[in-house]
Order: structure tokens, then C-alpha cells, then sequence
């Protein structure tokens, strides 16, 4: 396994990071602990999770399996990066939700609880609050710091604007501000090369990246019965870019890797990318992409990537001329 600083922090995290979202609804919690297990062998150091995560089983579901694990050997705490997030509904409770400073403050309680650790190294505000002024987050995020509840703060799905906005006010109150952002980044989605990336290497944050196979689409295989890539939408999604996919499919075949371990090296090899999220649902296919990190793609194979999935292009050029 290889490591990458966290941004402009100090701390270092493995290429991969372990996404847990299935852990609980699609993956039973035997498996899951096998994963886990598997993935802290093979070197992956740093393991994202949410704490809405949980599916059919409930908000926090997935936040209680990790303490499940946690517990079982106290010393894998300090073995890990943990990372989860704050902002989606937790409850009915119109408080119940959202970045202002009181839900800031319970929810990371009951994440502490869930996971049953007394810190977060890495807190993540999983959406914009457009409701939540930037200088009452800081205050929380502050508070939690002083309490020694958290360690490092990041943001996922937000836009330039609000990466530049959170980090200038952190400026102002003389602290670090964000080190990390988890962004939507794929070979077919490639929006955030537009102001997100820039925004963040402009501010030094480490890009962690989400759905980094396009919910399946990148993956090189059928469609099977179930899950995800089995709907309608998936469905109707490939095959409106049949070509494209073969056009990769062959690539990939040329080099004799497949089409998900490729996905994943090109996004290792973009600038500012810190990590992408794997998010296996079994131990074979956590076994298939280990080797990503060491997978070298020379400039004539990146070329010919560009050629298959076109970048946006900068802003504002890519829309204004």
C-alpha cells in the first residue's frame, strides 16, 4: 500500500480509503468484519464511513457495526484514520439535521457513542447548509477541537464557492481550516475538474474521491440481477454509453487489467487526488483492486483515456468561450 498526505495537514492516509456504506444492509456483518480485517492486513490504513449510513437498518447502523469491530481489538483504533460526517437527517426532528451548531455538537456525540472511540480523526461535512452561517459551524467545529471530540475537518459534495468561503473564514479565526474534500470523480463524471479541484489545490485540501466507478458503470461488467447496477436507470445509463464503455473495455483488455482497477489508477494519477473510496461488498472484490496503488499508466494509455472520456475543461473557459 502507498500513502499521501492528507492535504496540507500532516497526516497520512493509504491511496485507498475503505468506504463501509454497504457494511450492514448489503454486506452481513460477519463479512463486513472480514473485510475489515482483509483491508487493514493488506496495508488500507483509512476507513470513511457516514453516520445516516445504514440503509434498511436504520440511520447510525453502520457507525454501530465499526464499534462492533473496533471493540473486538482496542489496538486497531490507533491503526486507522476514522473518518465519518455530519449533516443528513437523522430523525424526524426538524434539528435533527443540517450543519447548525447544536446538531454539529450532538451529532458528533452520538457518532462517538456509535463507534464507541473517544475521537474523530477526520470530520466531514457530508452536504452544504445554506441556512447554517459559516461563522456558527466554525464555532462548533471550534468547540469540538477543544473537547478533543474531533482532530481534522473536511467537507464532501460541496462547490467551490463554499471551499473558499470556509477556508477564508478559517483564515480569519487563525485555524487550519478544511484539509479535505470527498467529491463526486469519475472517468464519466468529470464536473469537478471545473472549480472544485482547483478550489481545493488552491486552498491545500486533499481530494478524497466518491463513486470513483460511477456506481458501477466503470466496473466492465454486466449488469447483473440486483443491486445497483441491475435497475432501470443503470441500465438505461450503459447502454446509452455502450460505445464509450467498449471503447475502455478494450482498453483495459490491452493492458490486461480491468476496467475498475484502470478507473481507479487514472484517478490516482490526477493532481490534487489524495484517495479514492473503494466500497466492497465482498472479500473478492476487495482482493481484485489492491494492486491499484502500484498500477502505473504511462502517458500514452492516459492519452487515450482523455480520448474515450473527454475532460469539462476549466472554468470559466469551459462554459463562457
Amino acid at each position: 500500500m502507498k500513502y499521501r498526505q492528507l492535504g496540507r495537514s500532516a497526516l497520512k492516509v493509504s491511496e485507498l480509503c475503505l468506504g463501509t456504506m454497504n457494511f450492514g444492509p448489503q454486506t452481513p456483518e460477519p463479512e463486513s468484519f472480514a473485510i475489515l480485517d482483509a483491508a487493514i492486513e493488506a496495508g488500507i490504513n483509512f476507513i470513511d464511513t457516514a453516520n445516516q449510513y445504514g440503509g434498511r437498518l436504520g440511520v447510525g447502523a453502520t457507525e454501530s457495526l465499526l464499534g462492533r469491530w473496533l471493540a473486538q481489538d482496542r489496538g486497531r483504533r490507533d491503526r486507522i484514520v476514522l473518518a465519518t460526517k455530519v449533516h443528513e437527517p437523522m430523525s424526524d426532528d426538524v434539528n435533527d439535521r443540517g450543519l447548525s451548531a447544536r446538531h454539529i455538537q450532538m451529532a458528533c456525540d452520538a457518532s462517538l457513542r456509535r463507534l464507541g472511540v473517544d475521537h474523530i480523526d477526520l470530520y466531514q461535512m457530508h452536504h452544504i447548509d445554506r441556512s447554517a452561517p459559516i461563522e456558527e459551524i466554525w464555532q462548533a467545529i471550534d468547540r469540538l477541537i477543544a473537547q478533543g471530540k474531533i482532530t481534522y475537518v473536511g467537507s464532501s459534495n460541496f462547490p467551490g464557492w463554499a471551499i473558499a468561503q470556509a477556508n477564508e473564514k478559517a483564515i480569519a479565526r487563525q485555524r487550519l481550516g478544511l484539509v479535505a474534500e470527498q467529491s463526486l470523480y469519475n472517468l464519466i463524471e468529470r464536473r469537478a475538474e471545473m472549480e472544485v479541484l482547483p478550489a481545493c489545490r488552491a486552498y491545500g485540501l486533499g481530494v478524497i474521491t466518491w463513486s470513483p466507478l460511477a456506481g458501477g458503470l466503470l466496473a466492465g461488467r454486466a449488469a447483473g440481477p440486483g443491486g445497483r447496477r441491475g435497475s432501470e436507470d443503470a441500465v438505461r445509463a450503459a447502454a446509452a454509453r455502450a460505445g464509450q464503455l467498449g471503447r475502455f473495455g478494450a482498453l483495459c483488455d490491452g493492458l490486461g487489467q480491468s476496467p475498475s482497477a484502470v478507473a481507479l489508477a487514472w484517478l490516482l494519477r490526477q493532481p490534487g487526488i489524495t484517495a479514492t473510496i473503494i466500497g466492497p461488498r465482498s472479500l473478492d472484490q476487495l482482493a481484485s483492486v489492491l494492486h491499484v496503488p502500484d498500477l502505473a499508466l504511462d502517458d500514452e494509455t492516459l492519452a487515450r483515456i482523455e480520448e474515450i472520456f473527454p475532460a469539462c475543461g476549466p472554468a470559466p473557459e469551459a462554459y463562457a468561450w
